[in-house]
């Protein structure tokens, strides 16, 4: 359905998908993250250790304007990377943690495309999200900001990326909305494909679906 996939800016795609689980192994399995000690979790902004402690990971604070709407400003600590300088410090083929979940999905398999076993595993859970027309999505960007037809796409997304799945009965709820007509193609082109070996069922407007 178009529930979103997750209500708080702490939440993002490239979570939901698992992807991100393998890209803070990547950065923790350099020399310099072994130097200092690092571990995944610092490369999280949800975790102690590696986030910015004056936003906690939001690289933005909230101002409190009483009987106006909340402020948010840029974190004069992290300049809203959201993570400790230490930690930006430690960096993959010149990239540091901030600047990869800056690339969209499309710049990131780009990016993971060398002949690594770490970096295939990334790829292989950020490809289907380019499958379901969310190549443009950044991988740091928040859940809340997905709209109404990302979100369930994202879901679609997460279930292509599964080693195996068991016959499962899929329920869609406009699947095409807001997308373009090549989108559109993609999409009922990957329901076709789910048929082959799931049940789909589409609840849509559009007759030719």
């Amino acid at each position: 359905n178009q529930d979103p996939i997750g209500k708080t800016t702490r939440s993002n795609p490239v979570t939901y998908v698992k992807a991100y689980d393998e890209i803070r192994k990547l950065f923790a399995d350099q020399p310099l993250s072994h130097q200092m000690g690092y571990r995944p979790t610092h490369f999280s902004f949800n975790s102690e250790g590696g986030r910015c402690e004056e936003c906690k990971g939001e690289g933005v604070v909230t101002v409190s304007m009483q009987f106006m709407s909340d402020l948010q400003m840029v974190c004069e600590s992290c300049h809203g990377r959201r993570f400790k300088n230490d930690v930006l410090e430690v960096t993959y083929k010149g990239k540091n943690i901030w600047e990869i979940l800056e690339m969209t999905v499309n710049q990131a398999v780009e990016f993971f495309s060398a002949d690594d076993p770490a970096e295939r595993r990334i790829v292989k859970k950020l490809e289907p999200r380019r499958q379901v027309g969310l190549g443009y999505v950044k991988l740091g960007q928040s859940s809340s900001t997905l709209s109404g037809g990302e979100s369930p796409r994202v879901k679609l997304a997460y279930f292509l990326s599964l080693e195996k799945a068991e016959p499962t009965i899929f329920i869609f709820d406009e699947p095409t909305i807001g997308l373009d007509p090549k989108q559109i193609i993609e999409i009922r082109n990957l329901i076709r494909t789910l048929g082959k070996e799931h049940t789909v069922i589409i609840s849509t407007h559009i007759l030719q679906e």
